[in-house]
C-alpha cells in the first residue's frame, strides 16, 4: 500500500507515525513545510519520497503535491494527525479520488457548533451551543442559556482559547479578546458542571478496535489557568471491568456513527455531572500532549505500528493488555523567567523510580513557557502502576514533592 503522510518532521513525535507505517508494510511518501535537510536520518530513510510545500494546510498546494505523487504512482490513502491538518487533508482526498475521512466527517468534528447540532440531532446528549458572528448573537444566547457561558474559537484544539465568563461584563472583555466583538464567529456553550475525562479509539469502519479512558485532574480549564496548580491526566486501565465506562464506550460509538467516522484515530472529550455524562467534542485524529505514549506503556502495544496496521491491513495485531493505569503530572516553574533549580527530584526518583516511565527536567537557563502552553509545556513526570488509585496517590506525591524554580 502506498501511503501520503502529511507533515513527518514536526512535532516531534510525527516521525511515529511514519515508522508505524513503515513497520506495517506500507511505502510510505511524506508531504510537509520543512525542507528534507531538517528531517532526521531515520525519517528520511523510511519515506521512498518527500515533497516539500510551503503550507500544507493550505488545500490547493497540499492537493497540488498529491496530484503530482499520483502522476509517479499509485495512492491508497492520505494521512494525518495534527488536528490543523485534518481539513485540508480531507479536501486534498476528495479533490484527489483518495478514500479516508471525508470532508464532511472534518468539518462536523473541527466545527464545534456543527458538531453539536449533528449530535444532538443523533441523541447524544450535550451542552446547549451556538456559532455566532456577533456580540449581539453571544448576548442574545446568554439571554436564553444564562451563566456561565463557554467561548471558544469554532475549531479550537482542546482549551486553546477558550474562556469562561460569568457575567456581562466577562463576556464583552472576552469578545474583545477572541475578536467576536466585530464579525469573527465563535462557539458559544453552556458551561457543563462535572468531571473531565476523554475517550480515545482506534476505530476500523466506524468500528473501535481500540479505546481508551483517561481522566483530568483538575478539569482542563482550570488546570491551563491556575499556577500552583501541577495538573494530571491519567489513562485507567478499568475500562473493561468499571461498570460507569460502559455509557461512556455507547456514547462515543454514537458520535462515530453520527459523524461518519470510518478507518481513523479518534479523541473524545466527555464531562459527568449533576447532568449526567454529556460529549464535550471530538477530534478525527489522535489525542495530542503524546497520549499514545501511556496508552501504549499501559497495554504492552506499538501503537504507531497498530495504527498502522488498521490503515494498512484493516485490523490490528495485539489485544490489549490492560496491565497498567499510566499518567503524566505537570509541573510548573513558580514564575515566568528561567529555570534556575529544582526541588525533590531526588527524594520522587527514590520513591516511585521503577514506576517511572520517563521525564523532561529542562535545565538551567532554559526560558520557562506560560502555564496556558500545556501539560508539556515545561517540565513534567510520566508514571505507570498496575493499580489505578496508587497511580494517582503517586502522581499527587510528584506534585506536591517537585517544585521548579525560575528566576
Amino acid at each position: 500500500m502506498n501511503v501520503i503522510f502529511i507533515e513527518p518532521a514536526f512535532p516531534p513525535n510525527q516521525r511515529e507515525f511514519v515508522r508505524g507505517l513503515v513497520y506495517a508494510g506500507a511505502t510510505v511518501i511524506g508531504i510537509g513545510e520543512r525542507p528534507i535537510d531538517a528531517l532526521d536520518s531515520d525519517v528520511k530513510g523510511w519515506m521512498v519520497h518527500y515533497q516539500q510545500v510551503g503550507n500544507v494546510t493550505n488545500t490547493g498546494e497540499l492537493a497540488s503535491a498529491v496530484r503530482w505523487v499520483q502522476g509517479k504512482t499509485w495512492v491508497d490513502r492520505l494521512e494525518s494527525s495534527v488536528e490543523a491538518h485534518t481539513m485540508a487533508a480531507a479536501e486534498a482526498r476528495e479533490l484527489c479520488g483518495i478514500p479516508g475521512t471525508s470532508v464532511r466527517t472534518a468539518f462536523l468534528c473541527r466545527d464545534k457548533p456543527s458538531m453539536k447540532e449533528a449530535l444532538r440531532q443523533a441523541g447524544v446528549p450535550t451542552a446547549q451551543s451556538t456559532g455566532a458572528s456577533s456580540a449581539a448573537e453571544v448576548h442574545a444566547f446568554a439571554d436564553v442559556v444564562g451563566y456561565p457561558l463557554i467561548l471558544k474559537p469554532r475549531a479550537a484544539a482542546g482549551a486553546s482559547g477558550t474562556v469562561r465568563v460569568d457575567s456581562d461584563a466577562e463576556l464583552d472583555r472576552a469578545l474583545g479578546t477572541l475578536g467576536a466583538s466585530g464579525t469573527e464567529s465563535v462557539a458559544v456553550e453552556e458551561f457543563v458542571e462535572g468531571h473531565e475525562g476523554f475517550y480515545d479509539t482506534i476505530s476500523i469502519d466506524g468500528a473501535p478496535v481500540y479505546d481508551f479512558i483517561s481522566h483530568y485532574y483538575p478539569n482542563v480549564l482550570e488546570a491551563m489557568r491556575t499556577r500552583w496548580i501541577s495538573p494530571q491526566f491519567i489513562a485507567t486501565n478499568r475500562v473493561d471491568t468499571a461498570p460507569d465506562y460502559g455509557d461512556v464506550r455507547v456514547m462515543g460509538q454514537r458520535v462515530i456513527d453520527a459523524l461518519g467516522i470510518g478507518t481513523s484515530a479518534t479523541h473524545m472529550e466527555w464531562f459527568f455531572g449533576p447532568k449526567g455524562l454529556r460529549f464535550s467534542e471530538i477530534g478525527c485524529r489522535p489525542p495530542g500532549v503524546r497520549a499514545w505514549d501511556l496508552y501504549a506503556a499501559g497495554n504492552d502495544i506499538d501503537i504507531y505500528r497498530e495504527w498502522a496496521n488498521a490503515i494498512v491491513h484493516g485490523s490490528v495485531e495485539r489485544p490489549l493488555s490492560r496491565r497498567r493505569a499510566a499518567g503524566i503530572v505537570a509541573l510548573r516553574p513558580d514564575r515566568d523567567g528561567t529555570i534556575s533549580h529544582y526541588d525533590g527530584v531526588d527524594a520522587i526518583q527514590h520513591r516511585f523510580g521503577e514506576h517511572i516511565l520517563d521525564a523532561h527536567l529542562p535545565g538551567q537557563g532554559t526560558p520557562t513557557q506560560p502555564v496556558e502552553a500545556g501539560y508539556m509545556a515545561n517540565a513534567w513526570i510520566r508514571m505507570a502502576h498496575p493499580d489505578y488509585d496508587t497511580l494517582r496517590q503517586m502522581l499527587d506525591a510528584v506534585g506536591e514533592t517537585v517544585h521548579v524554580h525560575a528566576s
